[in-house]
């Protein structure tokens, strides 16, 4: 595979460069820390940082040349570049790179489950060979175009995670990545706070539909009423697959066993069944099971193939991993929480664990005028699934504690920081209980976990 050179990004990025020399890059970062010799370093520009104050080191560390804004008037000795924008030219240059490769590309999408049904897509793919897919939950402007340079010869096939801040993100991004294929999990309130409605968030989310061309495939779940409704905006020629816990899909999921450390389900497809076993815990992940399965099939794979390919399947840390230690079940499901997935995750706990559950919550954020409301029903959901403790943390996890003892629960604690959290939890526990702990990520409840 050919390396990008300086003249093709000069070329589709519209760069202004003070050399005509004949350059041949190893490697894009936006990282100087994470530099190599004879990369390209694009210096981006955030709230609170300024890539172009490395410029200079960047060159002097080894780089073959570096990108900035044609605000950047310092002079510096070295091969440089010149845009007007230099995330844009960054997402340009990641498109240009993407298109040296004729490979299935899944984008997924979605209000909740985007990072789980990444990863099980990834493993369902991984009988056609190397499958490339987003690090973490890297799916915002700047995740997206990282993971699509990292694209090389052994890559079969890629599985890229799409976030959305804001109407035309998905779109914007969807042109970068150049899907064949696309899966919308869901629609929920997530981000009602910068969209304003439901409807709006649907829209956003859509914005992925619109995207996949003819020959390509789009998988919608049909339990959810926003993405069952996307149908309508797909384009001529795209094949359209539909998957559902209850029935009326193409891919449909009976038989859901919950256990303590696997889920298992049959799925009925064309008239045939087969069973399959998740390292994962709940119903929504079996939803998540369900379109990945759909994504192997639309790549060509067999459902015995994609069986196989979900026995090499990797997760991501923090989406209800279950820790056992001491005599405790500790459900880590700390990276992030919508109302959708803090209901799914109690309700789940209920579900499988016996013995004592303790709920330690903190703030969802991005509610705007529901934040309150939603807070309280949080409260509300853990008495209906027979919690017997509740800890929180932080303002907003407050109302989730008005709403507990408003339900009845007796047993609820709020506080403002970590230690105070951890010494509290550590003060109650006792053996067989289950503790499950979840908020938005900027909460870090992860700390709490780490101080017990």
């Amino acid at each position: 595979m050919d390396k990008l050179s300086l003249k093709e990004v000069a070329q589709v990025t519209g760069a202004e460069k003070n050399s005509d020399a004949e350059i041949f890059f190893e490697g894009v970062t936006t990282d100087s820390r994470k530099l190599n010799n004879g990369v390209l370093f694009v210096a981006l520009k955030g709230e609170n940082f300024n890539g172009e104050d490395f410029a200079e080191t960047s060159l002097k560390k080894g780089a073959a040349a570096v990108l900035v804004s044609k605000n950047f008037n310092k002079k510096i000795d070295g091969v440089v570049l010149k845009v007007d924008d230099t995330l844009k030219a960054y997402r340009e240059i990641a498109g240009a790179w993407r298109d040296r490769f004729d490979i299935p590309i899944v984008a997924v999408t979605g209000s909740n489950g985007k990072t789980t049904t990444k990863d099980l897509a990834a493993a369902a793919l991984n009988s056609l060979g190397h499958v490339l897919k987003t690090s973490g939950n890297f799916n915002n402007e700047v995740g997206v175009p990282m993971t699509l340079l990292e694209l090389n010869e052994k890559h079969k096939a890629a599985v890229v995670e799409i976030g959305m801040r804001g109407l035309g993100q998905i779109e914007s991004l969807a042109e970068v990545v150049k899907p064949t294929i696309g899966i919308v999990t869901n629609v929920s309130e997530t981000h009602i706070e910068l969209l304003g409605s439901i409807e709006n968030i649907a829209k956003a989310k859509g914005e992925l539909v619109e995207a996949i061309k003819s020959g390509g495939a789009i998988i919608l779940n049909a339990d959810n009423r926003h993405t069952a409704e996307m149908k309508n905006l797909v384009r001529d020629g795209v094949k359209i697959l539909t998957y559902s816990l209850e029935d009326g899909a193409d891919f449909v999921a009976k038989n859901i066993l919950i256990g303590s450390v696997s889920t298992e389900f049959t799925l009925s497809f064309r008239g045939r069944e087969y069973d399959f076993e998740i390292p994962m815990l709940g119903r929504h992940n079996v939803s998540n099971a369900l379109a990945a399965i759909a994504a192997g099939y639309a790549v060509g794979l067999t459902v015995p193939e994609v069986q196989r390919g979900f026995s090499t399947l990797t997760t991501t840390k923090m989406r209800f991993e279950v820790i056992r230690r001491d005599g405790l079940t500790i459900i880590n499901d700390a990276y992030n929480a919508s109302p959708a997935s803090m209901r799914v995750a109690i309700k789940t706990a209920s579900e499988v664990y016996d013995g004592r559950l303790i709920a330690v919550l903190g703030d969802m954020l991005e509610l705007g005028d529901i934040s309150e409301q939603i807070h309280r029903e949080i409260g509300e959901e853990l008495v209906e699934n027979k919690f017997d403790v509740l800890i929180t943390l932080g303002e907003l996890g407050k109302f989730i504690a008005v709403g507990a003892r408003d339900a009845g629960l007796e047993n609820v604690y709020t506080f403002d920081t970590h230690e105070a959290a951890a010494k509290k939890i550590l003060e109650l526990v006792r053996d067989g209980d289950t503790i499950l702990f979840k908020a938005s990520h900027v909460m870090h409840m992860e700390k709490i976990i780490e101080l017990i």
